[in-house]
C-alpha cells in the first residue's frame, strides 16, 4: 500500500507533530488510561454503593444499552462494533447536553459454542469463556468506548446467575390470575383453594385432597412448570434445541447433526398467559414498525372457535377430537380430519385391524393401522417443523383406522395423521375443508377424499380452493350468509348445542426452558421421593455448577432418535444426590440436571447494570425507578435507547418482555416494559472472492484492473455478503486501529451511511476519514513546533454564520442518530477553516473540537487540552447555536408564469408579498413569457414563490 501508508506512518513525515497513526495511538492510549484512572464515565446512582446524590440531582437521566454480545473466540471484526460506536457517540453527546448517562456492556457468556469447544478439547468452558471476554474487552477498550466498567457483568459470573436463579424462583412461585390479568404469588392461589373462594377442578374441597393431589394441582398453575413436550432432540449434540437452532432441512445449526421430534419431560414457561399483554403493549413502545409486526406475527392471535368431533375408540368409549379453526363457518365442508403424528389421542384411537373397504392408498401399504401409524411417525420424527410445513412438498399421511362424526351434519369422516399438522400449533388437530384450503385440497386429491365447497366463489374464479368471501353454500342453516355473519351464527349454534365455543388462540407456544447442557445456569430445583419438583429457598442460592470430568454426551448413534439424553450434570453424582433440610428435617433429594437456556441471562441483564454490586437485591427499587421508571401518561418506562441487530427481533425481545412483566406484576420493578426505544442498526458487509474452483481467496490480496478482479494474476469472481473467516474477507478493528487509529475507525464507521442501513466495508475508503482528522489537527496545531495555532481574535461574519449553522445541524443530527450527516457538516466547517488566510479563531476552534468529541473523542480531548483546558471535555456543554446567525440573508424565490418556471429571484427572507409581487412583475423573463398579455391574477407565497396567471 502506498498513499495510505505514507499518510499513516509517522516515519515518513518530516513534520514531528504531524497527526499519524503512531501519534494517534499514543494519544488514544493516554486518554483511555486517564478516563479509566479518573472514572470519567462512571454514572452515579441515587442509592446504594454507587450513589452520588449530588451528581444525580437536577440532571436528566439517559440509559443507553447495546444488545448483550456473546464473547466469541474469533474476536471482533469491523462489523461488530458498529452499534457499540453509535451508542457511544450518542451517550457522549448526551453527557455534554447535561444528562446523567448510564452506558455499560457485559457478556452473554453461557451457551453451546464454549461447551462444544470443551467437548473437543477437554478444557473447561469457563477458561475459554473468560479468555474470550478478556480479548473482547481489550478490543473494545481500544475503541475508546465510554462504558461504566464497574457495571460490566457476565452471565457466567456466579453472583450474576444467583439472581437469574432467584428470578426463576419468582416465576416458579407465581401463577397467572386471568380475572386480574396479572401474575400473583403462588401462596395466594393456595389460600383461595383453602378458603373455597376458588373451586378445585373436580369440585372436591381442598381439605379432601391428598398432599400429592394438592401439589400437582398447584404445579399445574405455575408460570414455570414441568411438561412432557414434543421437542427438537439432537442426539449428536446431546441436547434439545430451540426452533431457531434447527435448519430448514432438519439438522442442527451447529454441527449439522440430525434433529428429531420426540417427547421429553422439560421445564416450560407459561409465556402464553401474557400473549394479549405482549401484543397490546407493543403500541406503547417506540420501536420500528417491522419489528412490532414480527412480534405480532410470532404471537399470532387468531379469533375463531373450538369444535368437538365425536369419535369412538376401539374399546367402545366415546372420545372427542377438539380442533381450533378461524373459519367455523366452513364446518359443513369438513370431509376428513388430520391429527399431528404426535397427538396423544392417536394411541387411544388406533385399532388393531383395518375397517372394511379402506382404500389401499389410505393405508400406506401397511398390514394394519398400528404398523401404518408407527412407520409414519418414525418418518415424521426425522423432519423439522420447517420441513414439515413447506408448501412445495407432496402431502403425505396415513389413515389411523377410525372415523369421527361431523357434529353439524352427522357425516362420517375418516381420521388421518399427517406431518403438515404440528402438535405445537392450535390443538394439534384440524378439520380439513378442502374446498376452502389449498393444503387440504392437495391432500384430498392425493387420497381421493370428497371436496365440498361451502363458500360460493365469484363467477370468474377458475382455481381450486377458494378462501375468499362470498355466500355460504352446502351449509344448511348458514346458506346465503357471508363469512362474517356465518361465523357469528355457527358459533352461537356450537355453543347452544354443547359441541364447541368461540375462542381466541395464539401461534405463540409456551417457552421450552430446558437444555441438556453443562454450560448453563443450574435450576434451583430438587426432586423429592415422589419425583416432584421442590424449589430451593433463596438462602441456598446460588446453586453453582459442579466440576465435571466430561462435558460431552455419552457415546451413542447420533442418527438414532431413540437415544435418551443424559445431561453432563447427571454424572456428577455427589452433586446430584444431596441431603437437605428444607423445613421438615434432613431428606435426600435429587437435583435438576438440565440447565437453563442461554436466553435466561439476557432476559434481565439490563436490570443488573443498574445495581451490579448489590448483594441483597437484584436491583434496588430506587435505582430501578430512577433509570427505568415510567415517565408520564402512556410511557411504560424502560431503557431509553436499545440498539442491536434485527436478528433478535422476536425471541430475545419477547422473552425479555415476558420476564420483565412477571417482575412488574410481582412488584419487583416499576416499569412494565424493559426497552422503551429500540433501534436496529444495519450491517457492515464485505466483498469476498472465489477462484475457478469456487474456493475463497484472501480478499485483501485481490486487485481490481479495468473493472475485473485478480488474485495472483488469475481472475476471481466477486460476491457480496457477510464477513467470515471461511470467506477470507475478515478485517479486524485491531488492524484498522493499528493502521489509522481508533478515532479514524470510529469516524469512518459512523460516516458510511445511515445507521439503520447495511453498507459495504471498503478498507481503501478509510483513508478519507484519516485525512479529515489530519486536516482538523493541522488547522489547530503547528506540525513543526506542536504549538497551538488558535488566536483570540473574532471570526468574520461568514465563518460565524457557518459555525452556528453547523452547530444547529449537528445537534439535530446527533439527537436523531444521523451521525453520517453530522460528520458531513463538521467536514464542511473544517474545509472552510482550511481556506482561511489566518489562524483559526478560538470562538470557532473550541466548538469544532466539542462537536467532534463524541465521534473522535481521543483527538478531541488532546486538542481540548492543547487549547488550555485541564479537565476532560466529556462533560463540557455541547455548543448551542446563536439564533442571530441562523437567519438567512437571502432566499431563492421561484417565479412561474402559468405554472411554468420563468425566473429565480434572490430576495430577503422578510420581504412583503407586495414587494415580492412588484419584483416578479418587473422581471424581464416574466414580461417575455407574458408576451403582452394582461395579468389576470398573481399568487404570492412570500418569500419563496410567485405564480403569475395571464389573462
Amino acid at each position: 500500500m502506498t498513499e495510505t501508508t505514507q499518510n499513516s506512518s509517522a516515519g515518513t513525515s518530516t513534520a514531528p507533530y504531524r497527526y499519524t497513526a503512531k501519534l494517534a495511538g499514543e494519544i488514544e492510549a493516554k486518554w483511555q488510561d486517564r478516563w479509566e484512572r479518573e472514572g470519567t464515565f462512571q454514572a452515579p446512582n441515587p442509592a446504594g454503593p454507587l450513589a452520588e446524590p449530588e451528581k444525580v440531582a437536577g440532571r436528566p437521566k439517559l440509559y443507553v444499552l447495546d444488545m448483550f454480545p456473546y464473547p466469541s473466540g474469533a474476536g471482533l471484526h469491523v462489523g461488530h462494533p458498529l452499534g457499540y460506536i453509535a451508542t457511544d457517540v450518542y451517550g457522549r453527546f448526551k453527557r455534554m447536553t447535561g444528562h446523567n448517562v448510564l452506558h455499560a456492556l457485559g457478556y452473554d457468556a453461557f451457551g453451546l459454542p464454549a461447551e462444544q469447544y470443551a467437548v473437543q478439547t477437554g478444557q473447561h468452558p469457563r477458561i475459554t469463556t473468560e479468555s474470550n471476554i478478556a480479548n473482547m474487552r481489550r478490543q473494545l477498550r481500544r475503541l475508546g468506548l465510554a462504558h461504566d466498567k464497574r457495571r460490566s457483568v457476565a452471565t457466567t459470573d456466579v453472583q450474576f446467575y444467583r439472581w437469574t436463579q432467584w428470578i426463576f424462583l419468582q416465576i416458579y412461585n407465581a401463577w397467572y390470575d386471568k380475572e386480574q390479568d396479572k401474575a400473583r404469588p403462588i401462596h395466594e392461589l393456595v389460600e383461595e383453594f383453602e378458603s373455597g373462594r376458588r373451586p378445585t377442578p373436580d369440585g372436591r374441597p381442598w381439605r379432601e385432597l391428598t398432599e400429592i393431589e394438592r401439589r400437582k394441582l398447584i404445579d399445574d398453575h405455575r408460570l414455570a412448570y414441568l411438561s412432557e413436550a414434543p421437542v427438537n432432540w439432537c442426539p449428536g449434540l446431546g441436547t434439545v434445541l430451540a426452533n431457531e437452532e434447527v435448519t430448514a432441512d432438519g439438522r442442527s445449526e451447529r454441527g449439522n447433526f440430525p434433529v428429531f421430534k420426540r417427547s421429553l419431560r422439560q421445564w416450560m414457561m407459561r409465556i402464553t398467559a401474557y400473549a394479549d399483554r405482549l401484543l397490546a403493549d407493543l403500541d406503547k413502545l417506540d420501536w420500528p414498525e417491522p419489528i412490532k409486526l414480527m412480534q405480532r406475527n410470532w404471537i399470532g392471535r387468531s379469533e375463531g372457535a373450538h369444535i368437538d368431533f365425536p369419535v369412538t375408540a376401539p374399546d367402545g368409549s366415546e372420545r372427542k377430537i377438539r380442533v381450533f379453526t378461524t373459519r367455523p363457518d366452513t364446518v359443513f365442508g369438513a370431509t376428513y380430519m388430520v391429527l399431528a403424528p404426535e397427538h396423544p389421542l392417536v394411541d387411544e384411537l388406533v385399532p388393531e385391524e383395518w375397517p372394511a373397504d379402506v382404500p389401499e392408498k389410505w393405508t400406506g401399504g401397511a398390514p394394519n393401522p398400528l404398523a401404518a401409524v408407527s412407520g409414519y411417525r418414525k418418518a415424521a420424527q426425522a423432519k423439522s417443523d420447517v420441513e414439515r410445513q413447506a408448501g412445495d412438498r407432496d402431502k403425505t399421511g396415513v389413515f389411523i383406522g377410525v372415523y369421527a362424526t361431523n357434529p353439524v351434519n352427522g357425516a362420517r369422516i375418516p381420521v388421518f395423521i399427517a406431518d403438515y399438522v404440528l402438535m405445537g400449533y392450535g390443538t394439534g388437530a384440524i378439520m380439513a375443508v378442502p374446498g376452502e384450503d389449498e393444503r387440504d385440497w392437495e391432500f384430498a386429491e392425493t387420497f381421493d377424499l370428497p371436496i365440498i365447497r361451502t363458500v360460493q366463489p365469484p363467477a370468474d374464479f377458475d382455481g381450486k380452493a377458494y378462501a375468499g368471501d362470498g355466500p355460504a353454500i352446502n351449509s344448511g342453516f348458514l346458506d346465503g350468509l357471508h363469512v362474517a355473519d356465518a361465523k357469528r351464527k355457527i358459533i352461537e349454534w356450537l355453543e347452544a348445542n354443547g359441541v364447541g365455543e368461540g375462542t381466541v388462540t395464539y401461534k405463540l407456544r409456551d417457552w421450552l426452558f430446558s437444555r441438556q447442557r453443562y454450560w448453563g445456569e443450574p435450576f434451583p430445583i430438587v426432586y423429592d421421593e415422589h419425583d416432584m419438583p421442590v424449589a430451593l429457598p433463596e438462602s441456598m442460592l446460588p446453586v453453582e455448577l459442579p466440576e465435571v470430568a466430561d462435558y460431552s454426551p455419552r457415546t451413542f448413534d447420533p442418527d438414532d432418535a431413540d437415544t435418551d439424553p443424559e445431561p453432563p450434570l447427571a454424572r456428577a453424582k455427589d452433586w446430584v444426590e444431596v441431603t437437605l433440610d428444607l423445613g421438615d428435617g434432613p431428606k435426600r433429594y435429587r437435583r435438576e440436571t438440565n440447565t437453563m437456556p442461554q436466553w435466561a441471562g439476557s432476559c434481565w441483564y439490563e436490570l443488573r447494570y443498574l445495581d451490579p454490586t448489590n448483594e441483597e437485591r437484584f436491583c434496588d427499587p430506587e435505582n430501578e425507578r430512577y433509570w427505568m421508571g415510567p415517565r408520564g401518561e402512556g410511557h411504560p418506562g424502560g431503557v431509553d435507547l436499545y440498539v442491536g441487530g434485527v436478528e433478535h427481533a422476536v425471541l430475545h425481545l419477547l422473552y425479555a418482555r415476558f420476564w420483565h412483566k412477571v417482575l412488574y406484576d410481582l412488584g419487583h420493578v416499576s416499569s412494565s416494559e424493559p426497552f422503551y426505544r429500540l433501534f436496529n442498526q444495519g450491517y457492515i458487509q464485505a466483498y469476498a472472492y472465489t477462484d475457478e474452483r469456487g474456493a475463497y481467496v484472501p480478499a485483501a490480496e485481490v486487485e481490481e484492473i479495468d473493472g475485473k478482479f485478480y488474485w495472483q494474476g488469475k481472475p476471481v469472481r466477486q460476491e457480496y455478503g457477510k464477513m467470515g473467516k471461511s470467506l477470507k474477507n475478515v478485517v479486524t478493528p485491531d488492524e484498522m486501529c493499528e493502521e489509522y487509529g481508533a478515532d479514524t475507525f470510529r469516524l469512518y464507521e459512523m460516516s458510511m451511511g445511515p445507521l439503520d442501513v447495511s453498507r459495504p466495508w471498503e478498507t481503501r475508503a478509510v483513508v478519507g476519514s484519516f485525512r479529515f482528522l489530519q486536516r482538523v489537527w493541522r488547522n489547530l496545531i503547528d506540525e513543526e513546533t506542536g504549538a497551538i495555532r488558535v488566536v483570540d481574535e473574532p471570526a468574520d461574519d461568514d465563518t460565524r454564520k457557518l459555525l452556528h449553522r453547523t452547530i444547529d445541524g449537528v445537534r439535530a443530527d446527533m439527537e436523531n442518530l444521523r451521525f453520517n450527516t453530522a460528520i458531513a457538516k463538521i467536514i464542511e466547517l473544517n474545509n472552510h477553516l482550511v481556506k482561511l488566510d489566518r489562524p483559526v479563531p478560538r470562538e470557532v476552534a473550541e466548538p469544532l473540537v466539542l462537536m467532534l468529541a463524541p465521534l473522535a473523542p481521543h483527538v478531541a480531548e488532546e486538542l481540548w487540552e492543547q487549547l488550555g483546558h485541564d479537565k476532560s471535555l466529556a462533560y463540557e456543554p455541547f455548543p448551542v447555536a446563536d439564533p442571530r446567525w441562523l437567519v438567512e440573508d437571502e432566499v431563492t424565490c421561484v417565479v412561474q408564469v402559468a405554472g411554468k418556471l420563468r425566473d429565480r429571484l434572490q430576495v430577503p427572507p422578510t420581504i412583503s408579498e407586495a414587494e415580492l409581487e412588484k419584483l416578479a412583475l418587473e422581471s424581464a423573463a416574466v414580461q417575455r413569457a407574458l408576451g403582452g398579455k394582461p395579468v389576470r391574477k398573481v399568487i404570492v407565497r412570500a418569500p419563496k414563490l410567485v405564480n403569475v396567471v395571464p389573462g
